[in-house]
């Protein structure tokens, strides 16, 4: 591991040997005189994430030998510090592994659970209304936390480096500081009324006299490098029992939570068998539930397959209204259908079928929008934050990791356990507070995603791995809640129809539809004539916010290219 002060330095210089943006860019077999965006390149390994000094710590890992996942876990661990409002310990996700000896491809779910006292009214009032602060901003919001167990199991069966070898990084930048860029103090003081309520919070991120950082300012964690320490000595056993565990269950007890030290130390990680389906020639492998994303992107890849999209045009008023009208569907099969398959029977091998796809796509029309109210759940024989984070990380042996985990809204509930450093999740507000009444992101839930102890909450993460011929050919993933799954989608179509680079594919103007409300939001950057034609086949067009934040990687025979999405401020592609 570099000393911090090197990382800042070539992270703030660019420098070429680093990031592989100057490397062979006249030879054209690697990079196209006709591309609008050039992505970075590399030989040997890479890793794109949401932070560039966790990006650091990732390439620095494959360089010393390390595998993908060494270097996946070891940037999970450094954005827990580097990236505090969506790396973490406190929370939990998604990670998507392809071994490429093996030729396998496996699905590790340490998605939170709820503790075992919450049932499905927990967060109504007496007359049976929801109390949206009872599922964000208490301790009842908090589910029992799977990232550190997450990542000691995938270090432990598929890695080859020790817990304390890729934990080390992490320690060094909360123990000596990480300089507050301009993200982070933005977003600190964006979200002080939140963060700032609870004194444990406050005391770390935002000055002695309860002001804010300025940018350029030393962010020190120490309680966090602490507990950093416990997990790199002890494995998860250091974060579920012991001085860490009792201080999180006395920090969520005194914040109005039910959660006790035996839901933690009775939490376990699931392995899964990914969903997987084919489009185009290419296999898209993703997350299974209780992720939703997988199964909705194949489904709609499904229902889009028999359109000439090539040909109907990148970001074309057609291409984009036959998207627009998969997504609807898709979203409203999420709405009935999807749960914890531990809890829920979700008909995976229906929703994924070519079969059930044609027969949802019947109804759609090339010159006319679908309204929502004329679209149902399809027959079987809530809005998540935006504040997720994304990375891909690819070795030179083939293997690849596609991780994508949460404290759910920004900074999760705010709360910091005292004397921990960690800021823990309000991933409770992912469940269906109240069936058929929408969450805080906007999506209507029903019976199967209710409250349940033990349960885990649907979530639309979809860390996804495309193959070509067998092996890993885009990995990719973006937070964004609600509006994951459709940014995937996105990237896959680019470079699949569209033949764009990764780079071209990450930057181009993204669409999303989620059913209900029956709206199609665009981003600012989307051409107005398209706009147009679309509001004429009946779309009722909002231009919004930036959709999605991807971090991605294609592998091809000329080497590794990667992009991180512009969307988002401070993300890295770096390589070796």
């Amino acid at each position: 591991m570099r000393p911090i002060k090197t990382l800042i330095i070539a992270i703030s210089l660019s420098l070429p040997l680093i990031s592989g943006q100057f490397v062979h860019a006249n030879e054209s077999s690697i990079y196209s005189n006709s591309a609008t965006v050039q992505p970075i390149w590399a030989k040997h390994g890479m890793v794109s994430s949401q932070e560039a000094l966790a990006t650091h710590v990732g390439v620095d890992i494959l360089k010393q030998g390390g595998n993908a996942v060494d270097a996946a876990v070891a940037v999970g661990f450094a954005l827990a510090v580097t990236l505090p409002r969506a790396g973490n310990l406190g929370g939990g996700g998604f990670m998507l592994v392809h071994l490429a000896k093996e030729q396998r491809t496996l699905a590790i779910d340490y998605r939170e659970v709820a503790p075992a006292s919450a049932h499905k009214d927990i967060f109504l009032d007496e007359n049976g209304d929801p109390v949206a602060k009872l599922s964000r901003e208490h301790g009842l919001a908090v589910g029992v936390p799977g990232t550190v167990m997450g990542m000691e199991l995938a270090l432990k069966q598929y890695g080859t480096m020790t817990m304390s070898q890729v934990v080390a990084p992490a320690i060094e930048l909360a123990k000596k500081g990480i300089l507050v860029t301009p993200d982070l103090a933005t977003s600190l003081a964006g979200l002080k009324r939140r963060i700032a309520q609870w004194p444990s919070s406050k005391a770390i991120f935002y000055q002695a006299d309860g002001s804010n950082f300025a940018i350029g300012d030393t962010l020190f964690q120490p309680e966090l490098a602490h507990s950093l320490s416990l997990i790199s000595e002890q494995g998860s056993k250091g974060f579920y029992t012991g001085d860490t565990a009792e201080k999180i269950v006395a920090a969520i007890t005194e914040a109005g939570g039910v959660m006790t030290l035996d839901d933690l130390a009775q939490y376990k990680v699931i392995e899964r068998q990914p969903i997987s389906g084919q489009y185009r020639g290419y296999q898209v492998v993703s997350m299974p539930p209780p992720s939703s994303g997988g199964i909705h992107i194949i489904e709609m890849l499904n229902m889009l397959e028999p359109y000439p999209i090539e040909k109907l045009g990148h970001n074309s008023a057609d291409t984009l209204h036959l998207m627009a009208e998969v997504m609807k569907r898709a979203y409203s099969d999420r709405s009935e259908y999807l749960g914890d398959p531990g809890f829920v029977d979700v008909p995976v091998s229906q929703l994924i079928s070519k079969t059930y796809a044609n027969s949802r796509a019947k109804s759609i029309s090339i010159n006319r929008a679908t309204p929502s109210s004329e679209i149902a759940p399809g027959k079987i024989a809530g809005y998540e934050s935006p504040q997720t984070t994304h990375y891909s990380v690819v070795d030179k042996w083939g293997n690849a990791v596609a991780n994508t985990y949460t404290l759910n809204f920004s900074y999760g509930s705010g709360l910091v356990a005292k004397g921990t450093g960690i800021l823990l999740n309000n991933e409770m507000d992912d469940f269906s507070v109240k069936a058929g009444v929408p969450n805080g992101y906007g999506l209507i839930g029903g019976d199967a995603n209710a409250v349940k102890g033990g349960k885990r909450p649907l979530s639309s993460m979809s860390p996804t791995i495309v193959m070509k011929a067998g092996k890993p050919f885009i990995v990719t993933g973006s937070p964004g809640g609600s509006r994951i799954i459709n940014t995937t989608l996105q990237i896959i179509m680019n470079v699949i129809d569209h033949k764009l680079n990764i780079a071209e594919a990450s930057y181009a103007s993204r669409i999303h539809h989620q059913w209900l409300p029956d709206e199609l939001r665009a981003e600012k950057s989307l051409n107005r004539d398209t706009i147009n034609l679309l509001e004429a086949k009946g779309h009722k067009v909002k231009v919004k916010n930036a959709i999605g934040a991807t971090q991605s990687i294609m592998v091809t025979e000329e080497g590794i290219f990667g992009a991180s999405d512009p969307r988002r401020a401070g993300s890295e592609t770096a390589g070796y």
